[in-house]
């Protein structure tokens, strides 16, 4: 078993810095260097050329959108962008590498020395200081078949599906960041949250996580007080999840202060994250730059991205994830913990669409929070892919408050959506889903109610007046949902005199 200090203890004892490698992949149409399909999920080693498997003789060529969105990236994380730079090759050997080198950047990257301000969930805000954001491709995928942890060691043999090699990267990473003490892992998860925003909002990945378009290397480090030199660090490798990532950098603390604590020396490696465990492991000694052997690609000429060119980019870019978020709460009124809610539920846009087709805020933000929510939630999938837009929810919403649905029908009608029986009107029509308004009808419901139930009766005029909600039930029920509760209620009352 790993000996682990208690959090509070090993923070109090030590200084934790920590550091995060990103590695966003962009959703161009080809890869970084040839003209092979950027695609998910297809079989194994068929969205491959020459280039992607290393052949000899195949040439690259570098994909001009893969260098706008890395240019975007890094004017929305307020970096500098290179007038010029270029490629290196980085060498090393492993059977997702067919090359035996990965193409990326070492010492002239495209974006460099920028920040992103992080606000935690109470308010306080960290900056985080971005080093450099530079281009690079993806490896392919190794399956390691046979064993019982899915890795190399005690498999029987592996696969290598070469799909994702050259897929295009921008990967960012951030200086040491010192003086977050024991808010170090919130801090860590909070970034990579923010920065998944960003990149959404910028349009230049998918940036889901479940998918690894989104992988953080976390590196964290300990040393006994913040004027002390910086310890040796570890770098778990390719956590996908905003909670997995806090709870790494959590372990790594009280590992890591359990092994000085004990006289002993941190060694610095990569690491595994085991999601079910919640523990790290060994993985490899960690090389330095120098192992690399980086040298200038040969096969490509340098990036030149002109200050005319940079500029129109500048100009391009959306509004920014904090701006919006600062901009939506002042016009919705809403709270910094339901503005934090509806970013984590993917439904600020959403929203903030369904108020621009005319429902009022109050009634997006519960429908797109609420029922659809639920929805979404029960089918496994992102509230944007549910099926219903923003549209349908504001022709509801109108409907709800018009009077013409009550929100059991509402429900129903989104069900009717989502079923593919069109649009909300044709849904009401097709499924008569009409509210009972007449009074007359809603009488002979409330008739059969009082009827059928003397003893509630009784108990209503005996003075327990909430009871009168068992009518209205039985009401509702009889008229499939479809009488209007609050009216149903009124004429209760009248009819019991109360």
């Amino acid at each position: 078993m790993t000996e682990l200090m208690d959090y509070d203890e090993a923070v109090a004892r030590f200084d934790p810095v920590i550091g995060l490698e990103v590695h966003v992949e962009l959703s161009t149409a080809t890869k970084m260097f040839d003209s092979a399909p950027v695609t998910f999920g297809a079989e194994p080693n068929t969205q491959v050329t020459p280039v992607s498997l290393g052949l000899p003789g195949a040439l690259p060529v570098v994909n001009r959108t893969a260098v706008e969105y890395a240019v975007r990236l890094g004017l929305a994380l307020g970096c500098q962008i290179a007038e010029t730079c270029r490629f290196a090759r980085k060498n090393y050997f492993y059977p997702d590498v067919p090359k035996n080198f990965q193409t990326s950047q070492s010492d002239e990257p495209i974006a460099f020395d920028g920040h992103l301000d992080v606000e935690l969930a109470d308010g306080t805000v960290f900056r985080v200081e971005i080093e450099r954001a530079h281009m690079e491709e993806d490896a392919g995928k190794n399956t390691h078949v046979g064993g019982s942890t899915g890795r190399i060691h005690g498999a029987e043999y592996s696969l290598v599906d070469y799909n994702r090699a050259g897929v295009p990267l921008v990967e960012i990473v951030t200086r040491p960041l010192a003086g977050v003490g024991e808010r170090a892992p919130e801090v860590a998860a909070a970034y990579v949250e923010h920065l998944r925003e960003i990149v959404r909002a910028l349009g230049i990945s998918e940036a889901r996580m479940e998918r690894g378009n989104v992988r953080a290397d976390v590196n964290v480090s300990l040393r006994p007080s913040p004027s002390a030199p910086l310890g040796t660090r570890t770098e778990t490798k390719n956590v996908n999840s905003f909670r997995s990532i806090e709870r790494a950098v959590r372990y790594e603390i009280r590992r890591q202060a359990a092994v000085l604590a004990a006289g002993e020396s941190v060694v610095q490696e990569t690491r595994h994250w085991h999601e079910d465990s919640g523990e790290t492991s060994s993985g490899r000694v960690k090389s330095d730059a120098e192992d690399y052997r980086y040298f200038p690609e040969p096969d490509l000429l340098p990036i030149v991205c002109s200050p005319d060119w940079v500029d129109g980019i500048r100009a391009s870019l959306p509004e920014l994830p904090a701006d919006r978020r600062r901009r939506l709460k002042a016009e919705w009124g809403a709270s910094d913990l339901e503005m934090q809610e509806m970013a984590n539920a993917g439904a600020l846009g959403l929203i903030e669409e369904t108020i621009g087709a005319g429902a009022a805020a109050g009634d997006a933000r519960k429908w797109w929070m609420g029922e659809l929510s639920r929805l979404a939630n029960a089918r496994g999938v992102e509230l944007g892919e549910l099926g219903v837009s923003a549209a349908d929810v504001a022709d509801v919403s109108g409907r709800v408050r018009s009077g013409e649905l009550n929100d059991q029908l509402a429900r129903q009608v989104f069900e009717g959506v989502l079923a593919g029986e069109g649009s909300p009107g044709e849904v009401i029509s097709r499924r008569g889903l009409v509210l009972v308004s007449d009074d007359g009808a809603l009488l002979a419901a409330i008739d059969d109610a009082i009827a059928a139930n003397p003893g509630v009766v009784a108990s209503i005029q005996g003075g327990r007046v909430q009871a009168i909600g068992a009518l209205v039930g039985g009401v509702m029920k009889a008229t499939r949902g479809q009488a209007d509760a609050a009216r149903v209620k009124e004429l209760i009352a009248q009819k019991l005199g109360i």
